[in-house]
């Protein structure tokens, strides 16, 4: 049997591919699996923030044609740029285990946040780094930086930023942080990461029951809890990448904790919460918060934030 995984260009996107890739053959011998290289609109557009040309989306739309048009059976995805809308007959089905989920804080001059000076230029395109960023450091300058990863660590080495924020996990996997001078590992409670950050998410073409078993071998199921709540939260809330929103579930021995931040961009108007259950009562946590947070005024809030966002940038009516 051959198997056609859709996966983007991008040096991260391909080895993630490979590695579902591997993973698969090394349990399915009868099965070879093949790349569907795919360039998207997200990868495309480099000049502009994601959530000026329709955000995460853009990152999964083209695999997602691609496989409605039969060209492939599975993709491949980073799960923090799935949307929680899944077209018709396609089905997110397998979550991988996720390693460490923090964000990172990378500088060629200073060793931490702490360290920054005032004034000092930050480099991130992202809402809820921004946020937290300046919830905890209202006196620092965040520019935005888009691009690939070699692409932004580029752009940090050549001065144009004292310090960028990236994934951790991105850069772990691609081996690119020993050249980096000053790394700082943002803790969750520092740094909340976006919903899925660190998992992959295995999307299929329903009704077929052989790449359905095959997708669901990659499956774990903590991480297929946690992810469930984070996209429950971020679907009840009604959020898009235009929004501030910070949300990460971790599940224990015992019980899950759940961390919760939105705001507007500038670190202002911020509403945070954290829930610590019991395994037992975990179901439905992720829309229990989000209608808590809702009774408390987040839509406007978030209404708000998103007129706030980008408005610099956005063409402004005659």
């Amino acid at each position: 049997m051959k198997l056609t995984i859709a996966t983007r260009v991008s040096d991260l996107a391909l080895w993630q591919a490979y590695h579902i890739k591997d993973r698969i053959e090394s349990v399915f011998s009868d099965v070879e699996v093949v790349l569907n290289k795919i360039v998207s609109n997200g990868d495309k557009v480099l000049n502009k923030p994601l959530a000026l040309i329709g955000g995460k989306g853009h990152f999964t739309k083209e695999l997602e044609d691609a496989m409605l048009r039969g060209e492939a059976d599975i993709a491949v995805h980073s799960l923090k740029d799935v949307p929680t809308y899944i077209p018709d007959g396609l089905e997110l089905v397998a979550v991988t285990a996720r390693q460490d989920q923090s964000d990172v804080f990378l500088s060629h001059k200073y060793t931490s946040v702490e360290d920054l000076p005032s004034g000092a230029v930050v480099g991130t395109t992202s809402l809820r780094r921004r946020m937290q960023l300046l919830k905890k450091r209202p006196d620092l300058v965040v520019k935005n930086l888009r691009g690939n990863v070699n692409t932004r660590l580029r752009k940090l080495g050549e001065g144009q930023y004292d310090a960028i924020i990236l994934a951790w996990i991105g850069l772990h996997r691609l081996d690119l942080l020993k050249d980096i001078p000053y790394i700082q590992k943002l803790s969750l409670d520092m740094m909340i990461p976006p919903m899925g950050q660190a998992a992959l998410g295995i999307e299929i073409v329903c009704n077929n029951d052989k790449v359905r078993e095959i997708a669901e071998s990659l499956k774990d199921v903590n991480t297929f809890m946690e992810t469930r709540i984070e996209r429950d939260f971020i679907s009840a809330i009604g959020a898009g990448c235009s929004a501030p929103v910070a949300c990460n579930a971790v599940v224990g021995k015992n019980e899950v904790t759940f961390r919760v931040m939105l705001g507007f961009p500038d670190g202002t108007n911020i509403m945070q919460e954290k829930q610590v259950v019991s395994l037992c009562d975990s179901q439905g946590l992720g829309q229990r918060v989000a209608q808590k947070m809702i009774a408390e005024g987040a839509l406007e809030l978030l209404e708000n934030a998103q007129k706030m966002a980008f408005k610099d940038e956005m063409p402004q009516r005659l």
